[in-house]
């Protein structure tokens, strides 16, 4: 059956796209199976250049893009031309990420006594995995889909990639592929170096497929554990780096909401409904204190919400989802509205921004579920032990954060209370937008599949590596990173080098 997207304010058709027939799944996975050892010769320097030329393709394309884009999303003109910013950086970033040397984590121990007697020769470096396959999320159809970060760092790592495009932008899916395609012809890249597939079948079999190495999902829970029941019933297993699911908390202690209640509510009100509240790191459930101080906070977030309109949903599946899941939270003892936005319209998927509230003693698990869409949950609480025993209840995010005063006392034992459920700890800022950067993490505990990588970042590129080492080899057969004249980081008999 052909994939169709269209248009969340209208409903209207925009693009279609064939399913991809599992003989071509086949044929693509065997390409970069072939392609894989030689885009690992031609070294870092090449990678670096076909990551430029990645951004500049997709630079290139931008009114297209975004025009597209604006069509198959319903996302405003302004979010487009920012996510294609970050998508065209940090292809950019990866560039200087390969060129500087250190993600490789070189090693070099040389032959010498040892307290265990006779040491060898060894070398220890960070090796491709092989062919990659990434699926394309629905909420960043740029820089988390078919040129984005897991692309563009399975790349840098020296991988083949297939992506599996997303349903809901089929149209925006080609079109950056095909950017893709021009960049690797710029620089003469193996073929196969890139692939593209359309439909859940043709995913399904990616996964399933010996040729595959790795995976990259950013997506719902549903789906990535759909995804790991295959990767686990194949004969070799692979790593499944998967970002699922996150309600991110938010704490307001009582110091900070007496201090600056409107500034919070705003920044609060913007975070959740930013794009529609269809971010991984959307502050979902917001910690605010009980009494007059969190009333007044409270009181000017849901005037804010009340005057908000609805916001074009993804598709039809998310605006449902969305609907059941708000209407679940409303169901649930406790819970009540404090406001609601404009009604939705009649076409199209629609989703009407809402803040609840619940108190501490009344949270449960009907209300931490994620709820994508511009809803939050305000739970009021007294105290650290309710703070304690509410946290209890939720599921870990890729987010905590803090909103604190500087007559806060000690905030050690908050910070010690989210650090595990939490993969960024923000304080007084809001965990939406997420810096492409050397420190960055994107990630953390279940749901996040793997609580040691990150999917945004200069680290991103460890997913899809994995260490070798060589022992007494002759200088020719070693990679040129870890001879003893090479032009990169190394830590040299535990010394580093750099």
């Amino acid at each position: 059956m052909t994939i169709t997207s269209t248009d969340p304010r209208t409903g209207d058709t925009v693009a279609a796209a064939e399913p991809t027939p599992l003989a071509d799944v086949q044929r693509l996975t065997a390409a970069a199976a072939a392609a894989a050892p030689e885009l690992d010769r031609r070294g870092r320097e090449f990678r670096a250049r076909l990551l430029r030329a990645i951004a500049a393709r997709l630079e290139s394309r931008r009114d297209a893009v975004v025009a597209l884009g604006r069509r198959e999303t319903g996302l405003p003109e302004a979010r487009l031309n920012g996510e294609l910013t970050r998508t065209v950086y940090q292809a950019e970033f990866f560039a200087q990420v390969v060129e500087e040397g250190g993600y490789l984590e070189a090693t070099i121990d040389h032959a010498a006594d040892t307290p265990m007697g006779p040491g060898p020769d060894l070398r220890r470096l960070l090796v491709p995995l092989g062919p990659v396959a990434v699926f394309g999320a629905s909420n960043f159809p740029l820089a988390f889909s078919v040129p984005g970060g897991d692309t563009v760092s399975a790349l840098a790592a020296g991988n083949p990639v297939i992506v599996k495009a997303h349903d809901s932008h089929v149209g925006l899916s080609q079109l950056a592929y095909e950017a893709l395609v021009e960049a690797c012809a710029d620089v003469d890249a193996p073929q196969g170096t890139v692939g593209i597939v359309f439909g859940t079948e043709a995913g399904a079999a990616l996964v399933a497929d010996p040729a595959v190495k790795a995976v990259g999902f950013t997506g719902s829970l549903t789906g990535g554990k759909a995804l790991l029941d295959i990767i686990n019933g194949r004969p070799e297993p692979i790593p499944f780096y998967g970002e699922l699911s996150s309600v991110n908390p938010l704490i307001v202690t009582a110091a900070a909401a007496a201090e600056r209640p409107e500034a919070i509510a705003s920044g609060l009100v913007a975070s959740v409904t930013g794009s529609g509240g269809q971010l991984c790191t959307k502050p979902g459930i917001v910690f605010v204190p009980a009494g007059a101080e969190g009333d007044a906070l409270l009181g000017e977030a849901a005037s804010l919400i009340a005057e908000t309109a609805a916001f074009p949903l993804l598709n039809a599946r998310i605006a449902d989802s969305y609907r059941d899941i708000t209407a679940a939270y409303t169901a649930a003892p406790g819970v009540k509205a404090l406001a609601t936005g404009a009604e939705s319209p009649q076409e199209g998927s629609f989703g009407s921004p809402r803040l609840l509230e619940v108190d501490a003693a009344d949270f449960t698990t009907a209300v931490a579920e994620e709820c994508f869409g511009p809803t939050a949950v305000a739970v009021r609480y007294s105290g650290e032990a309710e703070l304690r025993d509410a946290f209890a209840v939720l599921p870990a995010s890729l987010t905590a954060t803090l909103h604190t005063a500087a007559d806060d006392p000690d905030l050690a034992p908050l910070a010690a209370l989210v650090q595990p459920l939490a993969g960024r700890l923000v304080f007084d800022q809001f965990p939406t937008g997420v810096l492409v950067s050397w420190a960055q993490h994107h990630g953390g505990p279940w749901p996040s599949t793997n609580t040691l990588h990150t999917s945004v970042g200069a680290t991103a590129i460890r997913r899809f590596l994995r260490p070798m080492t060589w022992q007494n080899a002759p200088v020719s057969v070693l990679p040129p990173e870890v001879r003893d004249d090479a032009a990169v980081p190394q830590r040299v008999d535990g010394r580093l080098r750099l």
